[in-house]
């Protein structure tokens, strides 16, 4: 089995359809939350695709302390979130590419001001990356559907988009 080709396509069909979303993205609703507890849509959709370039970080470092992580670019319209994920994905499918089987096996943790919070192979880690991306894709299909934004299809047919 080609662990880091599966990871390259998984990584890639989420790429796929989260370029879908964003293509649908409203800039005019750069400032909306659906709770005031949720991220502004522009911060959520930032978030997103700065989560396509994690695989780099896993697998170029033994953790990261997100009290010292340096903050994501700001985007402020629907180009620069698409560039930006157009970076982040080109980045790590590169890094994937160049990568061992043998470099997923190393620890990778998550720390916070040095307190270890989670901890996977580098391996879990970056299939952590992969749920979050449809984790945060989904809470954006949230937001889409209270605002009558269509929804895209992403592991089946939407309400909006009969399409596989």
């Amino acid at each position: 089995m080609d662990t880091l080709k599966q990871l390259r396509d998984e990584l890639t069909f989420e790429y796929t359809v989260t370029k879908k979303f964003f293509d649908n993205y409203p800039e005019k609703n750069n400032n909306y939350a659906p709770h005031e507890k949720s991220m502004k849509m522009i911060d959520l959709v930032t978030h997103i695709a700065s989560i396509f370039g994690w695989p780099v970080v896993m697998l170029d470092t033994s953790e990261l302390d997100i009290s010292e992580a340096d903050q994501t670019e700001k985007v402020e319209n629907k180009m620069q979130l698409k560039a930006l994920l157009e970076k982040e994905y080109k980045a790590s499918i590169s890094a994937l590419e160049v990568a061992a089987e043998s470099d997923l096996e190393p620890r990778w943790g998550l720390t916070m001001k040095g307190e270890k919070l989670m901890e996977w192979t580098k391996y879990g880690a970056i299939r952590h990356a992969l749920d979050q991306i449809t984790h945060h894709r989904a809470q954006l299909g949230v937001y889409y559907r209270l605002l009558d934004i269509p929804v895209p299809a992403s592991y089946g047919p939407s309400a909006d988009d009969q399409n596989f």
